[in-house]
């Protein structure tokens, strides 16, 4: 028997319904669900009307985790998922969502997970850390991007920036982003940087509001090590966010290394459409609502 973990953002799943659809479903089909919370929201109790369990104990022994929300709520659950080398489905009940694979109103298609004959999509991470003093003061590993900026206050930020081959660019502005293809579609594209086929690897760096007419984004190959460093970090507010997570401040000296991490994110695809199918149809649909 199947163990999949329902893992509703119950910010976007008001009163669990959706989630509650997906786990008679799924023991329709002679699967074990069980519902866990990515995070927690006040309120939350077994007034729900179902068990909630532990996340970082159910995902020992799952076999797949279904996430319900928007792409935030994939990347929540990423490194989770990464470390214990579980696949992860996304239903999207948020706005864009690139990562997930089916919209609230196909929850029928879960049936297809019956023969438990899918396509896994292993996408690339990074692994982040900061070296303060010869010695490493934070660790993390992030499947869209790891975002060195500045504070609230408008300062611009000089960041140098290295490969293992030596200086690769200056950076003068609000920040730089470094990101996987998978982020490409985030933040960095945001930023005016370039989309990248999430399946891809590479390396991509791109600068945030620079100064200069000069900078550019990089596409780099997954072997280079990027090395970020702020050399007022004492003077001005200068912050390392992973994956949109909490900040956390850099100091004088500090080293903010990225590199190709051993670990993926495995997002199951049930689904024949293409990358550009799915681009297409996300981008146009945000454009329209904007038109409005």
């Amino acid at each position: 028997m199947k163990k999949v973990i329902l893992c509703p953002n119950p910010y976007r799943d008001h009163d669990l319904k959706v989630a509650k659809k997906s786990k008679e479903l799924l023991e329709s089909i002679g699967f074990m669900p069980v519902v866990c919370l990515p995070f927690q929201r006040d309120g939350y109790d077994e007034q729900l009307g179902m068990p909630i369990r532990s996340l970082q104990q159910e995902i020992k022994s799952a076999d797949l985790l279904i996430a319900f929300g928007g792409d935030g709520t994939i990347l929540h659950l990423a490194r989770t998922v990464a470390l214990h080398s579980v696949p992860v489905l996304g239903i999207n009940l948020g706005s864009l969502g690139f990562m997930a694979e089916l919209e609230q109103d196909e929850l029928e298609r879960l049936r297809d997970l019956a023969h438990w004959d899918f396509t896994v999509e292993s996408r690339m991470m990074l692994d982040v850390t900061v070296i303060r003093d010869g010695r490493s003061v934070y660790n993390n590993i992030a499947l869209n991007d790891a975002v060195i900026s500045k504070g609230s206050i408008a300062r611009v930020v000089r960041l140098e920036i290295f490969t293992e081959e030596g200086r690769l660019t200056r950076v003068g502005g609000d920040g730089v982003i470094v990101s996987t293809p998978t982020g490409s579609t985030g933040y960095s594209m945001a930023a005016g940087g370039p989309i990248v086929e999430p399946t891809a690897k590479n390396l991509l760096l791109t600068p945030i509001c620079p100064h200069s007419t000069r900078s550019s984004s990089y596409v780099l190959s997954p072997e280079h090590v990027i090395t970020v460093e702020a050399a007022d970090a004492n003077r001005k507010f200068v912050y390392l966010s992973v994956d949109g997570g909490k900040a956390f401040s850099l100091k004088n000296g500090d080293k903010v290394r990225v590199s190709q991490s051993g670990y993926t994110t495995k997002l199951v695809r049930l689904s024949k459409k293409s990358f550009c199918e799915i681009l297409d149809k996300k981008m146009g649909a945000e454009a329209e609502k904007n038109e409005k």
